[in-house]
């Protein structure tokens, strides 16, 4: 009887975070829950909490079980201003991804970026 490793260290190609399909996620959630909503200052925090919630919701709901994902949400007031976002992290170029999404309406701008971390 031949045995085989059951422990993975990668994830097949099938259970890659695929960034394409999360930005695909991310897009839907955004333009749902921020068509036709103005900027309110004292609103906004709770907006950024509950939109980061549903997108790390629905992405991990994607078949990203083995992922650690870190779900990044930008909301700011669209006065025609321009506006730098940067990150950095440490992660395994193989098979650690991320993926990001840009909204924009008359009242605001919404940056939402979501990383994926591969669980070994």
């Amino acid at each position: 009887m031949e045995q085989t490793d059951t422990y993975l260290i990668r994830p097949n190609h099938q259970h890659k975070f695929k960034p394409a399909i999360v930005k695909e996620c991310v897009r839907e959630i955004v333009r749902e829950r921020l068509s036709g909503v103005q900027f309110d200052p004292d609103n906004v925090s709770q907006l950024t909490c509950s939109l980061a919630d549903c997108v790390k919701d629905k992405v991990k709901n994607a078949g990203l079980d083995k992922y650690k994902l870190i779900v990044q949400v930008v909301i700011g007031e669209q006065r025609g201003q321009g506006v730098k976002i940067s990150s950095r992290c440490s992660w395994d170029a193989d098979t650690d991804n991320y993926a990001e999404e840009v909204y924009m309406n008359d009242s605001l701008f919404c940056v939402v970026a979501v990383f994926g971390s591969y669980y070994y």
